[in-house]
């Protein structure tokens, strides 16, 4: 059976790196998760204080550092699904805290840092077999993917989904604080100048806000079947 590159992009919140782990899972393909490489950025450029009192970067000092930041993704033995490391240490919960979420939309426009984690997205994805969700995977970084996906849901929706999520590993959250960022994320990634969010001519689009997630899984399988045969 022949492998294909699957793009999966959509708004934050929308269950699309569960919905990509799950997938890849399911076909044996390798997953990345492209959202928790910025994320990782964004942690490395808080831990070395690149972020002035004001909420702006200091982009120099982040741009001569983007060589040291060295991003892998390792399968849990236990989860079965691959955790995110950057620079050797397993930062899986560090990089969905409230504090990375309000302040990874600006890492995500500066160009240097897009240019530099496109290069390695791309390389991933080389042999084909891969899993990819973002907000630029269709568009940028696979425009010729074979199957290309667009999910969307109401803000209301994506931030009760995140709210539950930080309450279930027990990380302190205020729904209004969280709509707020899904809505803010929203606005700065649909209107960058750099890889703006869209959905992409040949992507379809998947409105997931009263889906199961076992509805989901059994639509793109569906959609995965039609493209291989």
């Amino acid at each position: 059976m022949k492998k294909i590159t699957i793009a999966i992009d959509g708004y934050s919140s929308c269950g699309k790196s569960t919905m990509a782990k799950d997938l890849a899972k399911e076909i044996g393909y390798i997953y990345v998760d492209t959202g928790a490489m910025y994320r990782s950025v964004t942690l490395y450029a808080l831990r070395n204080g690149f972020f002035n009192t004001d909420g702006s970067i200091q982009e120099e000092a982040l741009r001569m550092s983007m060589p040291n930041i060295n991003i892998a993704f390792k399968i849990n033995t236990q989860t079965g699904r691959p955790d995110t490391y950057l620079n050797g240490e397993n930062v899986e919960q560090d990089i969905r805290t409230m504090e990375v979420s309000s302040h990874v939309s600006p890492i995500a426009t500066l160009p240097f840092v897009r240019e530099a984690l496109v290069v390695q997205q791309q390389a991933m994805g080389k042999e084909k077999g891969i899993v990819m969700d973002g907000r630029d995977i269709g568009t940028v970084v696979f425009p010729n993917a074979e199957l290309k996906i667009f999910v969307t849901a109401s803000s209301r929706v994506r931030a009760q989904r995140r709210y539950n999520e930080l309450k279930a590993k027990g990380i302190p959250a205020n729904f209004d604080e969280i709509l707020k960022n899904v809505e803010e994320r929203d606005y700065i990634d649909s209107h960058r100048e750099i890889s703006p969010l869209r959905r992409a001519n040949d992507a379809l689009e998947l409105d997931n806000s009263y889906l199961t997630i076992k509805e989901q899984q059994a639509w793109l399988l569906e959609q995965v079947k039609k493209i291989v045969k």
